[in-house]
C-alpha cells in the first residue's frame, strides 16, 4: 500500500493549483463587488448566513461539539494513526502539509485581523457552543485548514484506479471535509467564509506537503521498521494528549482518538518486536 501511495504522490501536477486558485479569486471578486474588503463589510454581509446555518447548525449540539474536535490537529492524526503502519510516506506528506497550514494560518490570520463572530454580533443572538472566542484572528478558519490538509493528503495518496471509484472518492472526501468544516459556523466561531477559504487554502496546503515529500523526500525513513521507536514515541504522546483531553472534558471524540491511538500503538510494537528477533 505504501508503494502505491509513492505512486499517486509521483503523479501531482501543478494544475491542480488552479482551481483553488480560482476559487479563492472569485471570493476575491465577489468581496469587491459587495465592497467588502474590509472589515465592516466582511462582517455584515454574513451576518445573515451566519445566523441561518448557526441556529440550524446548533441543532445537534452534541454532534456538532465532538465533530468541531476534529480540526484539532493531535485529535485528527490520532483518529488516522492506523496510516503509520500501512503507509508511512502519508505520515511525513502531513508533517509538510500541518506545517505549511501553520505557516498559511498565522500568515492569514495577522494580515486581514478579521474580529470573530462573538466580538461583532450581540451573544444574545446566535449560539456559541464550547469556548466563545473573540479574538482578531477569524479569517481563516484554522480548524478548516488543518481538516483539508489532511484530507487532501489522504485524498490524493489513497486515490482508487477505475474513475467511478475516483469520482466517488473524492466527492466523499469533499461532503465530509466540508461537513465538519461547517461546524466551526455552527459552535459560533467562524463566518461562512472563514470556513470556504480556510477550506480552499487547506487543500493548497496538502498540496504544498505532497510536493514537498515528493522533491525532498526528508521523511522517507519512517517506511523502514528500524526507525519504529519513533512513530511509538508520537503514538504515546498523541495518547497522553488524548487522555488528558477526556480527563478535562470526556467527548466521544476523544475516546475514538484514543482507542485508534491505542490500536495503533499496539501494532507498531508489535511489528517492531518482530523485527527485533529477527
Amino acid at each position: 500500500m505504501n508503494q502505491s501511495v509513492i505512486d499517486n504522490y509521483s503523479r501531482v501536477k501543478i494544475s491542480l493549483l488552479y482551481l483553488p486558485i480560482v476559487l479563492l479569486m472569485l471570493i476575491a471578486i465577489f468581496l469587491y463587488s459587495q465592497d467588502a474588503l474590509n472589515i465592516d463589510g466582511y462582517r455584515s454581509i454574513q451576518a445573515h448566513s451566519f445566523f441561518y446555518l448557526n441556529q440550524k447548525l446548533s441543532q445537534f449540539p452534541a454532534l456538532i461539539y465532538n465533530l468541531t474536535q476534529v480540526g484539532d490537529g493531535f485529535v485528527l492524526f490520532s483518529l488516522i494513526s492506523i496510516l503509520t503502519i500501512y503507509a508511512a510516506e502519508t505520515i511525513g506528506t502531513i508533517i509538510n502539509a500541518l506545517l505549511a497550514t501553520a505557516l498559511i494560518t498565522n500568515l492569514f490570520k495577522w494580515l486581514f485581523g478579521v474580529p470573530r463572530p462573538a466580538a461583532t454580533f450581540d451573544n444574545d443572538k446566535f449560539v456559541i457552543i464550547g469556548q466563545t472566542l473573540r479574538g482578531h484572528n477569524s479569517l481563516p478558519s484554522g480548524h478548516s485548514l488543518t481538516i483539508f490538509a489532511i484530507f487532501t493528503v489522504l485524498l490524493i495518496g489513497f486515490m482508487p484506479k477505475q474513475k467511478i471509484y475516483k469520482i466517488l472518492w473524492c466527492i466523499c472526501i469533499v461532503v465530509v471535509g466540508l461537513l465538519i468544516a461547517s461546524t466551526r459556523v455552527g459552535v459560533g466561531a467562524h463566518y461562512p467564509l472563514d470556513v470556504l477559504t480556510g477550506s480552499i487554502l487547506g487543500y493548497i496546503a496538502g498540496l504544498i506537503g505532497i510536493y514537498l515529500n515528493r522533491k525532498y523526500r526528508i521523511w522517507a525513513w519512517m517506511s523502514q521498521i528500524k526507525y519504529y521507536p519513533f512513530f511509538i514515541v508520537v503514538l504515546l504522546v498523541c495518547a497522553i494528549v488524548m487522555a488528558t483531553k477526556i480527563i478535562n472534558e470526556p467527548l466521544f471524540i476523544y475516546f475514538m482518538a484514543l482507542v485508534s491511538t491505542l490500536i495503533s500503538l499496539f501494532y507498531i510494537i508489535r511489528l517492531y518486536a518482530q523485527y527485533i528477533k529477527k
